[in-house]
């Protein structure tokens, strides 16, 4: 499906066996001499011409040429990241923009989508095309000539799938364009347990994903604000579910992280917030940790606690399950990978002591 006619026809053309780049513009004159006008036209088979001499370059001609080769691209890619991938990447959507103030034009701000471990462990497409790319990889390492170029240019191809695979599967979610129309958007979502029993959902915005999250309190005034009142939408409830999540998660548990969440959502900076906990609670954060707080930690726990609360709703009102009391704090729990740590020497698959228990030991 990779190799196109244009390919085939340009690299029949092509000698490999020639190794210098002064040697592939002498003979790529000659073959442009020989082709026609609708040819000369073809920006495929010119690209497949331009290859030929670029792959014979070293890289000092490379770099002094400045030739775009797939290396550099990824450069080149990262330098030119879209408005919302930048926007997306500042703890206080567009306002934080603003406080950006870098003269360095040499900053490289990564691309925000990716393939993870997760991504290739449940879409069973996309672990195929990754496996189908590891062979192909090992065989252009062992190819010369047109085959290796011919296989150089599927990999590029076959690479490129792997997003619009993803894609498909998760569409991801653009904060900014969200928010401006937080309020007509379609927040609905089906909510499966998986073969690991964990809970999963395919909505726009899930309590479950804590990147989700954490786009949710960057932006929380703005949201709060547009959906106040609009008892139709359901960005009205979300945002009222969203507190409530808050308030059950931090305020008891985690006194320090929910005072950081209301001064962040005050628009408050790093370092003044450091020294109201500082006085508070005696702790002096650096303003990165605080910034790994927001940004990872309490997300990662709000998302937690979302998760564990509606398996405890579906094995108690929507399907049987099963429970187990712990043999330390004596209380009843599901018995779910959430609550207790597998083990497999034991009857039920579990251990006897809940996480929460676990937890406190090691850190006794």
């Amino acid at each position: 499906m990779f190799f196109t006619e244009t390919n085939i026809i340009a690299t029949k053309k092509l000698d490999y066996t020639l190794k210098t780049a002064e040697e592939r513009k002498k003979f790529v004159a000659n073959v442009v001499a020989q082709m026609s006008k609708e040819q000369l036209k073809n920006k495929k088979y010119l690209e497949i011409l331009s290859d030929y001499i670029v792959s014979a370059m070293t890289p000092e001609e490379k770099k002094s040429k400045m030739i775009l080769t797939d290396n550099r691209m990824v450069t080149v890619n990262k330098r030119e990241t879209s408005y919302q991938n930048l926007v997306s990447k500042f703890e206080n959507g567009e306002d934080g923009l603003w406080n950006l103030i870098i003269d360095d034009k040499n900053v490289l701000l990564t691309h925000k989508v990716s393939i993870t471990d997760q991504d290739l462990e449940e879409i069973k497409p996309l672990r195929d095309l990754k496996e189908s790319i590891a062979a192909v990889e090992r065989m252009e390492k062992a190819a010369t000539g047109k085959k290796k170029f011919l296989l150089k240019k599927q990999l590029i191809e076959m690479h490129q799938e792997q997003y619009t695979i993803k894609n498909h599967y998760r569409q991801p979610i653009n904060t900014p364009n969200i928010i401006k129309n937080i309020t007509k958007t379609d927040l609905s979502e089906k909510i499966t347990i998986d073969e690991n029993g964990e809970p999963r959902s395919n909505g726009l915005i899930s309590f479950f994903n804590h990147k989700h999250v954490s786009a949710l309190l960057c932006n929380y005034s703005s949201i709060k604000e547009d959906a106040w009142g609009n008892y139709s939408s359901d960005a009205w409830y979300m945002m009222e579910d969203l507190d409530r999540l808050v308030e059950k998660t931090l305020r008891d548990k985690h006194p320090l992280y929910y005072k950081l969440l209301i001064y962040k959502i005050d628009g408050k900076q790093n370092a003044e917030i450091q020294e109201l906990l500082d006085e508070e609670f005696g702790i002096k954060y650096s303003v990165e940790y605080l910034s790994s707080l927001w940004r990872n930690k309490i997300p990662k726990l709000l998302a937690e606690k979302e998760k564990e609360d509606y398996l405890i709703w579906h094995f108690t009102y929507v399907e049987k399950g099963q429970w187990k009391r712990c043999s330390r704090c004596g209380q009843v729990k599901l018995a779910n990978n959430k609550f207790f740590s597998k083990n497999s020497t034991s009857k039920d698959g579990y251990y006897s002591i809940c996480k929460e228990c676990r937890n406190k030991k090691k850190g006794e």
